[in-house]
């Protein structure tokens, strides 16, 4: 769907988001409702539930009359949300192993295929090989969660993440991630999944 054909809160929320995620707007910035109305030709009122949403998502907080501050990004955040993301794609993998290699290897089978489909954007495309990896244990509730945990870890990790070189590694770690799967060598892809983390965390720090 275009931003266009949205509701005008929703294109107000992806255009606030955006912004955030990609380190446009760093932590400490102030924002104003009426400036990002301006510059998305819309009423203050999308806008203003746009900013409550983000400051209910950890991003934002709203000042009376002032506008939003971008929530700064806390020491060792990175780290922290990454050990989290382990946690769920650890979760993943041993509820593959318990079904047995048929749903190893058919989920192996997604996530090389995901491989092969190379998205111009880095941080999409790391973004649809680990969702489809949560999806494949079908658990919604943790595929949910894990989407909103990989909000905050492309906010933290965006400048980790953004170049052809990030690229190229984070795609051979996934493409290594999957064959392990594919064998099926489910204590490999664990440890596989916290070796990728830590490459990322490296980058970061």
């Amino acid at each position: 769907m275009s931003d266009a054909s949205l509701p005008t809160a929703d294109r107000a929320y992806r255009h606030v988001r955006t912004r955030l995620l990609d380190g446009s707007w760093p932590g400490g910035t102030l924002l104003s409702e009426g400036v990002v109305a301006t510059e998305l030709g819309l009423s203050r009122t999308p806008v203003r539930e746009a900013f409550l949403r983000l400051q209910s998502e950890g991003f934002l907080h709203l000042y009376p009359k002032r506008g939003a501050q971008v929530v700064p990004i806390a020491p060792g955040e990175a780290r922290d949300v990454l050990a989290a993301r382990v946690l769920f794609e650890h979760a993943a993998v041993d509820t593959l192993a318990a079904r047995g290699p048929a749903a190893l290897t058919a989920a192996a089978a997604d996530l090389l295929a995901a491989c092969e489909h190379r998205d111009p954007h880095p941080v999409e495309a790391g973004r649809h090989f680990h969702l489809t990896l949560l999806r494949a244990a079908g658990n919604p509730v943790l595929t949910s969660l894990y989407q909103t945990l990989w909000d905050r870890q492309i906010r933290v990790s965006a400048a980790a993440t953004a170049t052809a070189d990030h690229a190229e590694r984070d795609h051979a770690e996934h493409l290594a991630l999957a064959r392990a799967l594919a064998v099926p060598d489910p204590a490999l892809a664990r440890e596989l999944v916290t070796a990728h983390a830590d490459s990322l965390l490296a980058r970061i720090n």
